[in-house]
């Protein structure tokens, strides 16, 4: 059933030995980092903590001082966060905050919870053993150590971590630029009148959108019109100004389909027709235009074809392509509250929502055409070919969640 037709991974494996990093590094601050690739691993220049310092509120002491339950030690010194104390003499107690350096000749911290204040003295009310509630140098990270690796893209908290070790600056890759069209003389704009046979392009709202969430400088080119010239015309530019260009529609073969023989006639191009519901047809290929070589990815024309087969083939290529180390979606094994007793003979991906219960709801019809079953859904259900799924099945998750990142 499925002859000449590629398996996902198959395709998806001929895509992505397309990749190529960009090269072109920049050094940014730190503070604008968040959502860019790292090219370079990052190393701590020190220790964190770079002093032994106190884990909570209490009293720095030495254990040896405190003979037993309900011993009395006098309070000599104050030490907050940000100072440092004197040398601790024996008998006595510091008062210290959470964060503040472990002064000199204590060896543990007694928290206020198991203190009582009397005076300028303090009752300890259960003796400490050596090393309690102190956090000691370098027990976070140690100097030299790695903290970031090259080929990920930054989180909040992986900026946070850089600066926490005086890191003002890292080298990022530069943004991929993904140059997008649209092709297809039905297509209207919300907004303008929409006669008989046309259609409102929702394309053009949902591809820019996910690959502004991935990270993309995107060139929007809009609709560009059903002629070979028009379509080279347009390839041509985007191949100067861009490192990827995605189209959707017109990779088929029909009359008024000229994006396969516009590739061909500006570069070169694979069509691939892939054992995958929706969304079989994909193309590749590049696109020159003068020095500049551009990638080239056609998805098909179809609301929720175009939306799939971008998350699971474009999706990837782009992290490649930004210098991403690591590509592949993150997948769970849910349960399926529903059955699926029809199986198509080519590898599904179905429209799912998390249901109260913990597990799987599937959208009321599959259809391709219905884009209301990508608002409703959570992920997709990654089924393979010809599988019956029947309620309380484990089925392979993908959370648009992850997709979009």
């Amino acid at each position: 059933m499925n002859q000449g037709l590629l398996s996902v991974d198959e395709a998806l494996e001929r895509l992505l030995a397309g990749a190529v990093p960009v090269a072109e590094t920049e050094l940014v601050s730190s503070l604008d980092a968040v959502g860019r690739v790292l090219a370079e691993p990052q190393h701590s220049t020190m220790n964190v903590p770079s002093l032994d310092n106190s884990a909570m509120d209490g009293y720095a002491v030495r254990a040896a001082d405190v003979k037993g339950v309900a011993s009395s030690l006098k309070v000599a010194q104050r030490i907050f966060a940000g100072s440092v104390g004197q040398k601790l003499a024996a008998g006595t107690a510091a008062r210290i905050f959470t964060g503040a350096p472990i002064p000199e000749g204590a060896d543990a911290i007694v928290i206020q919870e198991n203190t009582t204040a009397e005076g300028d003295a303090v009752i300890i009310n259960t003796p400490p053993a050596p090393g309690d509630w102190i956090r000691r140098v370098g027990q976070d990270i140690r100097e030299g150590s790695q903290i970031l690796a090259a080929g990920i893209r930054l989180r909040p908290q992986d900026t946070g971590l850089a600066a926490s070790v005086g890191i003002a600056a890292m080298t990022l890759r530069r943004r991929v630029k993904l140059g997008l069209f649209f092709t297809g003389d039905e297509l209207a704009m919300p907004g303008e009148p929409l006669p008989p046979g046309r259609i409102y392009n929702s394309a053009r709202f949902t591809l820019p959108g996910l690959a502004r969430q991935l990270g993309c400088d995107v060139v929007d080119y809009g609709i560009v019109e059903d002629t070979l010239a028009a379509t080279r015309a347009m390839l041509r530019r985007a191949a100067a100004e861009c490192d990827i260009i995605v189209t959707c529609g017109g990779v088929s073969v029909g009359e008024a389909d000229f994006v396969k023989p516009a590739v061909e006639a500006e570069g070169e191009l694979l069509m691939w027709r892939i054992a995958m519901k929706p969304g079989r047809p994909l193309a590749f290929g590049r696109v020159r235009a003068g020095t500049r070589t551009a990638s080239f990815i056609g998805l098909p024309g179809n609301p929720v074809s175009s939306f799939v087969t971008f998350v699971l083939f474009a999706r990837p290529f782009i992290l490649k392509t930004q210098g991403i180390a690591k590509v592949a979606p993150h997948a769970i094994g849910a349960r399926a509250d529903f059955d699926w007793l029809e199986p198509d003979p080519r590898r599904e991906f179905l429209r799912v929502k998390w249901n109260q219960r913990g597990g799987l709801d599937l959208y009321r019809t599959q259809d391709s055409a219905v884009l209301t079953s990508t608002v409703w859904a959570d992920g997709l259900a990654d089924n393979p070919e010809r599988k019956v799924i029947r309620s309380g099945d484990t089925v392979r998750f993908l959370s648009f969640a992850n997709l979009f990142q």
